[in-house]
């Protein structure tokens, strides 16, 4: 990320001599025509995105990982991409451990009795019918719940707080993820007998936002919930009244292992010798919500950008859609596909899975003899307001693995204001998807492929016989 110089770099500099300021700027490049009228259209009139999000949403729904409801979206998805007339589709499955959420429920019993709305995290330990009932210990960040000593956290529920802000690149969620990550570690070696964390999220609704977690090092599984931000917010302040808390935590999962998988597709290149593109997005959701911005936007805008690249022509290069499933419970699709396909060559992967609002910037990571394409991707994307940020990083979930070992490729970053107002929550629903901004991501992601996987052959118009 790029950061504004401090006073006294920025003195220096102006009265550095004015030769060492100066840089030679590149020469401006000529964007092919065939790359900025696809873009263009796209912008004006792209619909397969808002078709798939919204039938996905619609006809699935909630998609949890190795359940019966992703077993569904998997087969939807081969329908769609059939009919949208991608060749090779497919699933190639795999197990996962998943869980069925249960009865949930968080009371303050004293000192100020009243209910609370808490979600349990995925991977808690679960409580009996009855649910377990402790006084409660409050901490302000993980780092404060690591230094406490153990007699005053063993037998208690643990509370611990944050205050995650918004940002454009989401990296907040990186600090402020510690409670759910590390927190139920930390508290189980502690001997806690619960943890609730402030949901990892920006809103001020009373919609609890969940997420994966894991017991590491040995620690024993203990009932783990995301209380809503503002009755997070609520307990803080009871707790800062000074008196004992008491509170009864009722989290019920039903434990299994089911079916995942990953549904493949492709556009065939006219060169099958090249390596393909992989463009990818996770198929899978929490329970709560419909999966709208996380992540059925995803692949409806890779396959829209795929699918208006197939409109035109034939690409150069193969150009592979990849909808992983299990993303949401450890990557384990993305990890299923490295484990099968990562000795293969890849031009370049890139992954959407960052909501739908519009894209600012696009990071690459092409290598230095690719540098030249880079600069090409980031005239070709400037138009559309859209930034070149580092040549030397790319992002994605699901493809992150593969990117840090070695393998080429493409982040298009969205813009993550109010991503975490909806994240993993009940309110990621079809109406938070704005179509305007949608169809800036499908222009962005069909100019991207255009230019890596290019030159396009023009559909050849078959000829009428005239009788």
């Amino acid at each position: 990320m790029n950061r504004i110089p401090s006073a006294a770099l920025f003195l220096a500099a102006a009265s550095a001599p004015l030769f060492a300021q100066t840089r030679p700027t590149p020469a401006p490049l000529a964007v092919d025509p065939v790359v900025a009228r696809l873009r263009d259209d796209a912008l004006a009139n792209d619909h397969y995105a808002w078709d798939i999000t919204e039938g996905l949403t619609t006809e699935v729904g909630q998609r949890m990982a190795g359940t019966e409801a992703e077993a569904r979206a998997r087969n939807w998805s081969v329908a769609k991409l059939k009919s949208l007339g991608f060749s090779n589709v497919r699933i190639e499955e795999f197990t996962v451990p998943t869980a069925i959420r249960g009865a949930e429920s968080a009371e303050i019993l004293a000192p100020f009795p009243q209910k609370m709305v808490v979600n349990a995290l995925g991977g808690s330990g679960v409580t009996g019918p009855e649910g377990v009932t402790g006084e409660v210990v409050g901490f302000d960040s993980v780092d404060s719940l690591r230094l406490a000593p153990e007699e005053s956290v063993r037998g208690k529920i643990v509370f611990v707080d944050h205050r995650m802000t918004p940002t454009q690149d989401g990296s907040g969620y990186g600090q402020f993820g510690a409670p759910r990550r590390q927190g139920p570690t930390i508290a189980s070696q502690k001997g806690a007998i619960a943890i609730v964390i402030r949901s990892i999220g920006t809103d001020h609704n009373r919609t609890p936002h969940t997420g994966s977690m894991e017991f590491a090092n040995g620690a024993k599984p203990i009932p783990a919930g995301a209380l809503s931000v503002p009755d997070a917010e609520q307990l803080e302040r009871i707790l800062k009244r000074g008196k004992p808390v008491t509170m009864r935590l009722r989290l019920q999962a039903q434990r299994m292992q089911g079916a995942s998988g990953n549904v493949i597709a492709e556009l065939p290149g006219s060169d099958p010798a090249l390596a393909p593109v992989l463009v990818g997005c996770h198929l899978d959701s929490w329970d709560l919500g419909t999966g709208a911005i996380d992540d059925a936007s995803g692949c409806g805008i890779v396959a829209a950008a795929a699918k208006r690249i197939m409109n035109a022509g034939k690409p150069k290069r193969t150009i592979r859609v990849v909808w992983f499933g299990a993303e949401e419970i450890g990557l384990l699709g993305g990890l299923d596909y490295q484990a099968k396909h990562g000795k293969e060559p890849h031009y370049a992967l890139a992954e959407s899975d960052f909501g739908a609002d519009r894209i600012w910037q696009v990071n690459s990571k092409l290598g230095t003899e690719r540098r030249e394409e880079a600069r090409m991707l980031g005239a070709a994307l400037a138009p559309l307001g859209i930034l070149t940020g580092s040549l030397e990083t790319a992002e994605g979930s699901d493809i992150g693995p593969m990117i840090a070992a070695g393998v080429p490729g493409v982040g298009l970053s969205q813009d993550g204001t109010r991503y975490f107002d909806l994240h993993h929550t009940a309110n990621d629903t079809l109406d938070k998807i704005d179509p305007v901004q949608l169809r800036q991501n499908v222009a962005a992601w069909t100019a991207m492929l255009a230019v890596l996987s290019g030159p396009i052959e023009p559909v050849k118009l078959k000829r009428r016989r005239v009788r």
